[in-house]
């Protein structure tokens, strides 16, 4: 992970034992006894999401693009101050992207041809007696060490004493480095990052009291407020933009689904009245999986979007399994519609059904029985979601579907006529 000396991770491996709450609670009291420093504590798998989805590690992040970096620093100063005095917003903070000392050396070319030295030739001596270059290795003990040549410590931190290290010209005469180059200290950036071949830095913060998405909103407000000159502009990015541009693609996806769910109803039950009645009942199943999404902490997360895709589809195939047995029993068997065959079907499909959900519900319910444990950041609402949807969408299957298909689900017979033998018309005789 490419980051600059003001930056440090430290991952802590806690007991399996150890209450997790008190020992988290015990971590975030110990570092937050420390002044001036930005710091968070995360699992593994949520600091990763987060990188992933948006390089940043808190949930909202502005992000101010530009080429100065004076100017680009002034603005996130004026964002950080604005979204800070938002309801819900902690720890906003600005990337530590501050100047340090560096020392520049910079070729003097008339001095350098004099000499007969070309600039590659200075900078190249420079570099490696103030920053060193590997020359050779050396191995001892079946491992290898690299061998570097620079000078002494007391040379390299004195500017005055860089000036006077020797460089040999093509003539074989020594030079100073100050009689062919300018030596000076100069502040530089700590940290360079780009996107799009643009300068960037990041206002970032956490949430805490409020609903991701409100705080979401107050600050592309504050955001849409803020005056930029030409060349410069923001963005809010962060978890909540992911996960909207997520559920999106899900939801696209799940209108192409429903659409080609509708066709196989239609086609296993050759009837569209049933084909729309089933498609429309399939959200019914849905509470229950509404319900665990609320009382997990009442947000719908992509796990918890799966599991609603999961439900839907358990539904639809046990649905489809009711009334396809009730329409062999009626067309095979003989079973003349009316109660007698809706509550012989379901009776008959109790058990697939019942199996299905219970198959699928033990599947996951160690993931439930652990709770939002680090790890199962994504596993767990996908598992209470589909527990919960599970029971809803049986309890649709066996009692308000079959209650439907003796209400809509009599086929359109074609009716007989009253005299089937009527004498055929008479023809007068010309």
């Amino acid at each position: 992970e490419v980051a600059g000396v003001n930056f440090g991770e430290n991952w802590i491996s806690l007991d399996p034992n150890a209450d997790y709450k008190t020992t988290l609670a015990r971590i975030e009291d110990t570092i937050d006894s420390y002044p001036g420093v930005f710091r968070e504590a995360l699992t593994y798998l949520n600091e990763r999401i987060e990188e992933v989805l948006t390089g940043a590690k808190e949930p909202i992040a502005v992000r101010v693009y530009g080429q100065d970096l004076k100017t680009l620093r002034a603005k996130a100063a004026e964002i950080q101050h604005a979204i800070g005095r938002i309801g819900g917003v902690t720890d906003a903070h600005t990337d530590l992207q501050v100047d340090e000392p560096q020392i520049e050396v910079t070729v003097n070319l008339a001095n350098a041809a004099r000499y007969g030295l070309k600039p590659g030739d200075v900078r190249r001596a420079a570099s490696t007696m103030v920053a060193g270059e590997e020359v050779g290795d050396v191995f001892r003990a079946g491992r290898a060490y690299d061998t570097v040549v620079w000078t002494t410590p007391q040379t390299r931190s004195d500017v005055y004493a860089i000036g006077q290290l020797p460089i040999n010209t093509p003539s074989g005469a020594v030079v100073r480095l100050a009689d062919v180059a300018q030596i000076r200290v100069q502040p530089v950036p700590n940290l360079i990052e780009r996107v799009n071949d643009s300068r960037k830095i990041d206002v970032s913060a956490g949430v805490s009291g409020r609903d991701l998405g409100s705080v979401y909103r107050d600050i592309k407000a504050v955001v849409a407020r803020t005056q930029f000159s030409r060349g410069y502009h923001a963005e809010v990015i962060g978890e909540f933009q992911e996960r909207q541009h997520a559920q999106a693609s899900l939801l696209r996806n799940a209108l192409l689904a429903v659409l080609a769910i509708l066709l196989l109803l239609q086609a296993s039950f050759v009837n569209w009245r049933l084909a729309f009645l089933i498609l429309l009942t399939l959200p019914m199943a849905l509470v229950g999986g509404v319900l665990a999404a609320y009382l997990g902490g009442g947000v719908i997360s992509l796990g918890s979007l799966v599991g609603f895709f999961t439900v839907f589809g358990i539904s639809a195939r046990n649905g489809i399994l009711l009334i396809n047995h009730c329409q062999h029993l009626e067309t095979y068997e003989g079973e003349p519609f009316g109660p007698e065959l809706v509550i012989r079907g379901a009776r008959e499909r109790l058990s697939p059904i019942l199996m299905t959900s219970l198959a699928t519900g033990l599947a996951v319910v160690p993931l439930v029985v652990l709770g939002d444990r680090p790890g199962y950041e994504i596993e767990y609402p996908l598992a209470a979601v589909i527990i919960g949807g599970l029971i809803t969408s049986t309890l649709l299957n066996l009692f308000v579907v079959p209650s439907l298909y003796l209400r809509f689900g009599r086929r359109r017979r074609e009716r007989a006529p009253e005299h089937p033998s009527a004498p055929p018309d008479l023809v007068p005789s010309g």
